[in-house]
């Protein structure tokens, strides 16, 4: 396979990969074929990006039901099987092939890059490699590919993850943000020296490090407030097989325009303007094995198409403030499941879930449920909540263990923190 295109290509550079993009779909992709069949769109005759906006957006419904109607290769070529993580409903195959691959591994490459991790550097690994994760084995052929040092301890054992830093050394962390506060508890439970570890940055999955406001979000300020450690947040999703990076400036993350073509759209259906919240929409280019074209991902984020102070001109994207099917609207104020968390991050409470129902009336109701075990009073909670979001959410202890049997399911990979319960 040849080269990447360096990732920062000019707009016209672009384009010229998108158009690549749309005839290879064209002609090797069943579920596109019938697309452009069906809506009479000539490939050709698509110019510019009004032009491209004519193509009607694919659903990840459309992508679960017809699945293999999105291969355009040959079954047999697939080399690796991944499925989503189903945070919406039941996960999505997703199969990628040699070429997809190299693609991944050059994604992480550029990403580890943004973030300052050079060859010279060990970096541990602590999300799962197996499990159908992508992510993991991203992280594992971007690192190979810069020539880096690898420790994959996988996810969970805080002893093992500290034992491989005693013994490796590592510089970098891989890890979720919500699970570097374990190992800090671990770290002074077994009196670990963890500020004077070799740790000096992470890698950071899975959790918003910044708020609407591109301020450093309650759970990036606790974490470094007990640990004087560079917290990196990324944001990609099996779909994309791409990911967005912070730098150290850690003021939004940077898209890598040669591997992806984004859009925010707002809710008249047009591009988010500098600034605004919109929902993306993705086409992720050089893909060989399921090629998407205008995949909406449901997830709501501001664009930002100002130059970054690290001198990168392509754009970046701020944090995710919700999913558009997870926006909550009770009695009169809307807001999403995020604006929650990062209430009780603020109050220092990690042990306890979301829940959303319909009430008796049909609007959205809202209960927190917390740990017996939380120290902190629910109707202290609950004012707190109030002055920050502006509405009064119900409180509700429940026992440690059904806690855990709710936030950690089985068959999740990773902590579910919000049940949407309104359709059941």
């Amino acid at each position: 396979m040849k080269d990447f295109l360096s990732p920062e290509i000019s707009h016209q550079e672009q384009w010229k990969l998108i158009k690549r993009h749309l005839d290879y779909a064209s002609q090797n992709s069943p579920f596109y074929k019938q697309i452009f069949k069906e809506n009479a769109i000539d490939i050709s005759a698509i110019k510019n990006e009004a032009d491209f906006r004519r193509i009607p957006m694919t659903t990840k419904e459309e992508l679960q039901q017809q699945n293999l109607d999105f291969l355009a290769v040959d079954y047999t070529e697939i080399i690796d099987h991944v499925t989503t993580s189903g945070t919406l409903g039941n996960p999505v195959n997703f199969m990628l092939n040699e070429a997809d691959l190299e693609r991944l591994a050059y994604n992480e490459y550029e990403s580890f890059k943004i973030a300052g991790i050079t060859k010279n550097d060990v970096v541990q690994i602590t999300t799962t490699l197996d499990r159908r994760f992508m992510a993991g084995m991203a992280y594992f052929l971007g690192l190979r590919k810069l020539g880096a040092g690898i420790v994959r301890t996988g996810s969970g054992l805080p002893g093992l993850q500290w034992d491989s830093i005693k013994r490796f050394k590592p510089k970098f962390l891989v890890a979720v943000p919500s699970f570097l506060l374990k190992l800090i508890d671990y770290a002074k439970q077994h009196n670990i020296d963890y500020k004077n570890s070799s740790v000096r940055g992470v890698i950071c999955i899975g959790e918003s490090l910044l708020n609407e406001k591109l301020e450093d979000s309650a759970l990036r300020k606790k974490i470094q407030e007990l640990w004087n450690i560079e917290l990196f947040s990324t944001y990609a999703s099996t779909e994309m097989a791409t990911a967005f990076t912070e730098c150290e400036f850690h003021k939004g993350n940077h898209i890598l325009p040669n591997l992806i073509y984004t859009e925010i759209i707002d809710e008249s259906g047009k591009q988010a303007k500098n600034g605004e919240i919109g929902e993306l929409v993705v086409t992720p280019l050089q893909v060989k094995s399921m090629p998407l074209i205008r995949y909406a991902t449901g997830d709501m984020l501001m664009n930002i198409e100002n130059n970054c102070i690290c001198g990168r001109k392509s754009k970046r994207i701020g944090p995710v403030i919700g999913r558009k099917k997870q926006m909550l609207k009770i009695k009169g104020t809307s807001l999403y499941p995020q604006h929650i968390q990062e209430g009780m991050n603020a109050l220092d409470i990690s042990e306890y879930i979301i829940e959303a129902k319909k009430d008796d009336f049909g609007n959205d109701s809202v209960c927190i449920k917390i740990s017996e075990e939380v120290l902190i009073k629910p109707a202290q909670i609950q004012e707190i909540l109030r002055e920050k979001l502006q509405i009064k959410l119900e409180i509700q202890q429940i026992s440690a263990s059904l806690l855990l049997q709710k936030k950690f399911p089985k068959e999740s990979r990773k902590p579910i923190i919000f049940h949407d319960l309104r359709s059941i």
